[in-house]
């Protein structure tokens, strides 16, 4: 018996399952029925395609935000360490509500920290506390949606910012100016986001015009003690927390603190790393309005070269913020030394594209010459060839020039270079072969033999290569001459 009930229990199941597709197909045509029709699926992407034909998509950098439960503030194991005044004052902060009213307590509270009597012990009890009951002014975006002078001050009226605005209201010799400076490094320890909130309360008040400076009383009085090392940190921070906030903060930062920002690519580095077309795009016109510089000649080649090892966008973005300054092109020149064809095609064809808007100089040729031959490395033929079609007279001039002087050098001069002048070092041989794929390249165009014929005009002819040795060129060499 127990047989047959399995055999009929699995007799009857298989015909549930064969009837099964059958009532989900007449299912899913029928459209009144269901909530189903016969039309093609379409994902939600697709359909955004579909409404955007012809418009170009763009991926963008978009930082996840988290979502936070609001927990009541424990501040229980500090506030028993306050003398009451102070507990009181503090008490009222957990219980009240509204910003106004906290914004009341808090003052209360920077007046009776700045009183003769108060004792410097509760400094930091008192910054613990401050630190929990103002954690929820920390999260979220800092910068208002809509940038306007309204929305600006709107968004600085938070009882921690009037710590900030009672220090810009004091000179920097007062004996108070220096107490609160010491909460607001207690309270730095407790919660370093404060750092990059001080940046932005210094730009963005009204009541703090002209105050930046004050930025760098805060960092020597905090435990790093270094401005350097406190920018950096707190421009991490926001770099981490507020993308918009972060380019917000860039042209000041960069104004105020130009030994802190332009000497190395740190603060660079951060910026491109995460930022959109966008917000480039915003950064290059800061840049040509004259309200941000962000690389200059002394360090300029520097941070190019720390650049060669950052990822591909952001090396095109670092090359598109040099290209928007008013930086000779001269100056950051030698980097061609430092690049290779297979390893720095970014800054190559950034290079590409601005010499051949240049009229070439001596040391530009010289340069573009100094680069290793290499069969499939095509960067300094095709600027030569470009140089040749525009410029030809004055191309033939330096080459020549070049040449006579490279013939000329002895060889033992050469060999006792040091390192670092082996960079800038150019080989006749080295030249010979740059201009024999030159050659090669315009072998089919009507400017070869006019060009061949400029570029060493009036050079002296054979006798200025007799010693040379050089088998591979020598042909360069007898069609040149």
């Amino acid at each position: 018996n127990k047989i047959i009930q399995i055999v009929n229990f699995c007799s009857s199941r298989t015909k549930m399952e064969e009837s099964l597709p059958l009532e989900m197909d007449n299912h899913v045509l029928d459209k009144e029925d269901g909530c189903y029709d016969n039309t093609d699926a379409t994902f939600s992407d697709d359909e955004e395609e579909l409404n955007n034909k012809g418009k170009k998509r763009e991926f963008r950098f978009h930082q996840l935000k988290e979502t936070y439960i609001e927990e009541p503030a424990d501040i229980t194991p500090f506030v028993d360490q306050l003398d009451e005044t102070l507990k009181e004052r503090v008490l009222q902060l957990q219980k009240g509500s509204d910003t106004e009213t906290h914004c009341e307590v808090m003052q209360e509270i920077v007046d009776l920290i700045l009183e003769e009597d108060f004792e410097s012990e509760q400094m930091s009890t008192l910054a613990s506390c401050l630190a929990e009951l103002f954690k929820s002014h920390f999260r979220g975006d800092v910068l208002p949606e809509e940038i306007t002078e309204e929305s600006l001050e709107e968004s600085v009226c938070k009882p921690v910012c009037l710590i900030f605005r009672n220090l810009c209201q004091m000179q920097e010799d007062n004996s108070s100016f220096s107490v609160l400076l010491d909460l607001l490094a207690e309270l730095y320890q407790k919660q370093p986001k404060i750092g990059y909130h001080l940046l932005y309360y210094l730009k963005a008040s009204k009541a703090a015009a002209g105050k930046m400076s004050l930025y760098e009383s805060f960092a020597q009085a905090t435990a790093l003690g270094d401005l350097h090392t406190c920018l950096m940190m707190d421009m991490k921070a926001c770099q981490e927390d507020d993308v918009r906030l972060l380019c917000y903060l860039t042209p000041s930062i960069y104004s105020e603190f130009p030994d802190e920002t332009l000497r190395s690519g740190e603060l660079l580095n951060m910026i491109v790393a995460v930022i959109d077309s966008a917000q480039l795009q915003e950064l290059m016109c800061h840049v040509m309005m004259g309200n941000l510089v962000m690389f200059r000649k002394d360090s300029v080649l520097n941070i190019l070269i720390q650049s060669l090892d950052w990822e591909t966008f952001e090396q095109y973005s670092t090359w598109q913020l040099f290209l928007v300054h008013s930086i000779p092109l001269e100056t950051i020149i030698p980097i061609l030394q430092h690049l290779k064809y297979k390893e720095h095609p970014e800054a190559l064809s950034c290079l590409l594209l601005q010499l051949r808007r240049e009229k070439p100089s001596e040391e530009m040729v010289k340069m573009v010459l100094s680069r290793p031959y290499h069969l499939e490395d095509q960067f300094t033929t095709s600027i030569l060839r470009h140089w040749a079609a525009k410029h030809d007279d004055l191309l033939g001039e330096h080459i020549k020039a070049l040449l006579i002087k490279n013939n000329s050098m002895p060889r033992k001069r050469q060999s006792l270079r040091s390192s670092s002048s082996k960079l800038a070092q150019l080989t006749l041989e080295q030249m010979l072969e740059h201009l024999d794929s030159l050659r090669l390249n315009l072998s089919n165009t009507k400017n070869n033999c006019e060009f061949n014929i400029k570029l060493l005009h009036h050079s002296g002819g054979h006798n200025s290569f007799s010693g040379l040795k050089c088998s591979g060129a020598w042909e360069t060499c007898l069609c040149l001459l």
